[in-house]
């Protein structure tokens, strides 16, 4: 059974996660050490959290999923608004999405060079990526850190899981065409979905589901097998208390790419699985990217937890489009 206050946790909670992380994305370690503390970065810079493209891209793939039935094809239209609000004045001309009429969301926050260049190629082509058409070779985390709406969507419907995982590594390919782009991305949207469907599920278990189902699906390659090593590797080092959170996440990359951002969120949620600040604190204090992996780690441990218990400074007023995201939760649990 789907909980409509774990799709809002999750979707807020990434939110969240994006916009402390987003404060720091592209500070060094002593940079941000040196600034912040000894602990980093732990409330919103100046007291407000301003989202990046993270979460304006999470938005646009749960307007497209809300669109109707074609979803892959809908997210994909939906993705074009986003590129639109990054290239054109306000308002556009045709939004296909209600969100691209929202003229906060016409705002350049750090926007991937690849989703940009492959939404490029859609819009002049009328052609979008595919896991058997590639566009290109990226790995990069732009594919992942937007689609938890898809496991979201398809909590509690009854669809084999098997097919919402499909459809999420399929959105990440719409950009990205490496398979560390968007088997990170399926295996997300296993982890949210089965979060949000089940309350006694961990994140450690979600995370051990989603590594036998991308098996299924994809089977092994050299890189897959390495992505599976590195994941047991998260959730080896969740376990060892003497190992600290940065420490551990200097083992797993930086998270610029899909399966290093990933593995670092899972980490992250896996260690401080029943602290919501804690994890996403984690998270973002290190050198690499840390919206992305913030975020990845607030949809998992706000479908994990809910909305409820993502502190009250995190959220309200306080963050950038807050009753944007929560209306939109709304509509994935009606929707879907």
């Amino acid at each position: 059974m789907k909980d409509p206050d774990r799709i809002k946790g999750s979707l807020v909670g990434g939110a969240v996660g994006d916009a402390l992380g987003y404060a720091v994305e592209f500070m060094n370690e002593y940079g941000i050490f040196s600034r912040y503390g000894k602990t980093g970065i732990t409330r919103y810079a100046d007291g407000f959290g301003r989202i990046s493209d993270d979460t304006q891209m999470t938005l646009f793939t749960a307007a497209g999923l809300t669109k109707g039935t074609d979803s892959i094809r809908q997210i994909a239209r939906a993705y074009l608004d986003w590129y639109g609000t990054q290239t054109e004045p306000y308002p556009l001309a045709d939004p296909y999405t209600e969100t691209a009429s929202n003229p906060a969301l016409f705002s350049c926050r750090a926007p991937g060079n690849t989703c940009l260049s492959a939404l490029e190629h859609y819009k002049l082509l009328e052609s979008y990526g595919s896991r058997e058409r590639p566009l290109n070779d990226s790995k990069g985390c732009g594919g992942v850190m937007r689609v938890a709406p898809v496991g979201l969507y398809f909590a509690g419907s009854g669809i084999p899981i098997e097919e919402s995982d499909r459809l999420g590594a399929d959105a990440a390919s719409i950009t990205h065409g490496h398979e560390m782009g968007y088997q990170p991305a399926m295996m997300l949207c296993h982890m949210v979905r089965r979060l949000a469907e089940d309350g006694n599920m961990t994140a450690r278990e979600a995370a051990e589901e989603a590594l036998v189902y991308r098996l299924d699906l994809f089977g092994n390659t050299r890189a897959s097998m390495q992505f599976t090593f590195l994941m047991a590797k998260a959730l080896e080092l969740a376990e060892k208390p003497k190992i600290s959170d940065l420490d551990a996440i200097h083992k797993l990359g930086e998270g610029w790419t899909g399966d290093e951002a990933l593995a670092i969120a899972v980490f992250c949620a896996a260690r401080h699985s029943d602290d919501f600040e804690a994890a996403v604190v984690a998270a973002v204090n290190h050198g690499g990217d840390s919206d992305s992996t913030g975020a990845i780690c607030g949809n998992i441990l706000g479908a994990k937890l809910g909305y409820d218990a993502i502190p009250d400074y995190f959220k309200g007023e306080n963050l950038e489009l807050h009753d944007v995201i929560t209306d939109m939760a709304e509509k994935l649990y009606a929707a879907g």
